[in-house]
C-alpha cells in the first residue's frame, strides 16, 4: 500500500486515432511541472500518476495548473487480490469523517470477480460496521468514497478540480501582446488553455513608464506561464515610436497608428518565435481603440490571424476569470503602460483609413520597426 496521485483527464476522451498523441503530450507536461520535485510520472489504464514527490502539496498545485487535467485525487494504491486489506484501508480512509457517504466504485477490470454494485455493497457494509456513526446516502452523500478497480485498486474521497483544456503544445504556437491591465493575461491564459503554445510581448515606454512597470508585466508573464509550461517575454522599447506618433499624426489617430504599429511589431516576433497567431485581449466597445472599426483598420496590418477569446465579455465577466487564474491583484496594481501615455482627449472610435495611412507616411516606419526589434530584451520564465 501506498499514496499516489491520479490524475484525470476529459476531453482528451473525444479524440479518436489521435488520442495516444495528447496523451503523451499530457504525460510530458505533468513531467514538466514535476521536474524539480523528483517524483515519477507514469501513465497507465487511463489514468496518469503521480508518486515520490518531494512535496505533495506542491505537485497537487502545479498539477491542478497543467492544462489537460481535470482532476487529481491522493489516493491509497493497493493490490486487488487483497480485498480484504482493501476494506481495511477503506475504513481508514473514512475515520474522521462524519455524516453521510456512499461508495462510487469503478470496475475498469472486468476479471475482478465482484462487479461495481457489488464492490459498493461489500465495501459500504464493511465501513458502516466499522464506523456506525456514519449513515449512506446514495443521491446527495456529504463524502464519495471512490473505488477504482485497475491494474491495482485505488482509494480516495476528495477530487482536487484542474483547469481542464487540452495539453499545451499540441494545437500551434501564438504571440499575446500582453498589456499591464486585467484583460490580455487572461486571453492569452484561455487560448493557451485550447493547447496553444504561447509567448508573448510587451511594449515599454521609458521614462514615461516607470521600472515597477515592467517588473508588474513580468510577474503577469511569470503567473500564466505556469500553466503554459514556460513563457518568453519579449520586452520592446517603444517610446520613440510613440513620440513621433504624437508629434506627426493626426492627434485623433494616434492610438490606432500606435497599435498598428505594435501589430507590426509582434507579427515580426511571431515569425521568430515560429507562430502561427497573435492573440490580443480585445472587447468590442470596452474602449474607443475596440470598436469595430477600430479593430479592423488595426488587423489590417496583420498578415497572419488576430485571436481575440475575449471578444464578447463584459468587464465584469473577464475580471472573474482573471481572480479565479490569480492574475487580478498584479493587473491591479496602479503601474501604467504605455497604453495610456499620450493618450487624445477625443481619439477616432470610427477611423478612415485615408487619415492613418497620411499619418503613417510621415513616419520611417521601417527604421523605427528596426531599431524597437533591435532593443528586444528577452525573459524566459
Amino acid at each position: 500500500m501506498r499514496e499516489v496521485l491520479q490524475i484525470r483527464y476529459s476531453e482528451i476522451y473525444l479524440k479518436g486515432l489521435n488520442r495516444p498523441y495528447f496523451l503523451r503530450m499530457l504525460v510530458e507536461r505533468i513531467k514538466q511541472a514535476m521536474q524539480s520535485l523528483n517524483a515519477r510520472v507514469w501513465m497507465s489504464d487511463a489514468r496518469v500518476y503521480v508518486s515520490d514527490a518531494s512535496d505533495v502539496n506542491e505537485a497537487i498545485r502545479r498539477l491542478t495548473k497543467v492544462f489537460g487535467v481535470h482532476s487529481v485525487s491522493r489516493a491509497v494504491e493497493m493490490n486487488k487480490a487483497d480485498f480484504l486489506a482493501v476494506r481495511d484501508a477503506a475504513v481508514a480512509l473514512m475515520q474522521g469523517v462524519d455524516g453521510s457517504f456512499k461508495v462510487q466504485a469503478r470496475r475498469s477490470d472486468k476479471r475482478f470477480p465482484l462487479d461495481s454494485p457489488a464492490i459498493n455493497a461489500d465495501i459500504g457494509g464493511y465501513v458502516l460496521t466499522k464506523l456506525p456513526h456514519l449513515t449512506v446516502d446514495v443521491k446527495a452523500p456529504k463524502t464519495v468514497l471512490s473505488v477504482e478497480i485497475r491494474d491495482n485498486v485505488y482509494l480516495y474521497t476528495q477530487p482536487i478540480p484542474g483547469v481542464g483544456g487540452m495539453p499545451v503544445g499540441t494545437n500551434g504556437r501564438a504571440t499575446l501582446l500582453l498589456s499591464g491591465g486585467i484583460d490580455s493575461p487572461v486571453a492569452g491564459w484561455m487560448v493557451a488553455k485550447r493547447g496553444v503554445s504561447m509567448n508573448a510581448v510587451h511594449f515599454l515606454s521609458p521614462p514615461y513608464t516607470s521600472e515597477r512597470a515592467k517588473d508588474k508585466v513580468i510577474k503577469l508573464a511569470e503567473l500564466i506561464s505556469e500553466s503554459m509550461c514556460g513563457l518568453r517575454l519579449h520586452l520592446i522599447p517603444f517610446t520613440d515610436i510613440q513620440m513621433q506618433i504624437h508629434e506627426k499624426c493626426h492627434p485623433d489617430y494616434t492610438t490606432i497608428i500606435m497599435r498598428r504599429f505594435m501589430m507590426r511589431i509582434a507579427a515580426r516576433i511571431a515569425h521568430l518565435e515560429h507562430a502561427q497567431a497573435l492573440v490580443t485581449g480585445e472587447s468590442i466597445g470596452q474602449v474607443a481603440s475596440q470598436t469595430m472599426h477600430a479593430l479592423q483598420c488595426t488587423d489590417m496590418v496583420s498578415e497572419m490571424p488576430v485571436f481575440r477569446p475575449l471578444i464578447g465579455f463584459d468587464k465584469q465577466e473577464i475580471i472573474t476569470v482573471a481572480e479565479r487564474i490569480g492574475t487580478f491583484e498584479t493587473s491591479s496594481l496602479p503601474y501604467e503602460d504605455c497604453c495610456t501615455v499620450f493618450t487624445p482627449r477625443h481619439p477616432a472610435t470610427k477611423p478612415k483609413l485615408d487619415i492613418v495611412l497620411a499619418g503613417e507616411a510621415k513616419l520611417e516606419m521601417d527604421a523605427l520597426i528596426e531599431a524597437a526589434l533591435a532593443g528586444d530584451e528577452i525573459v524566459t520564465l
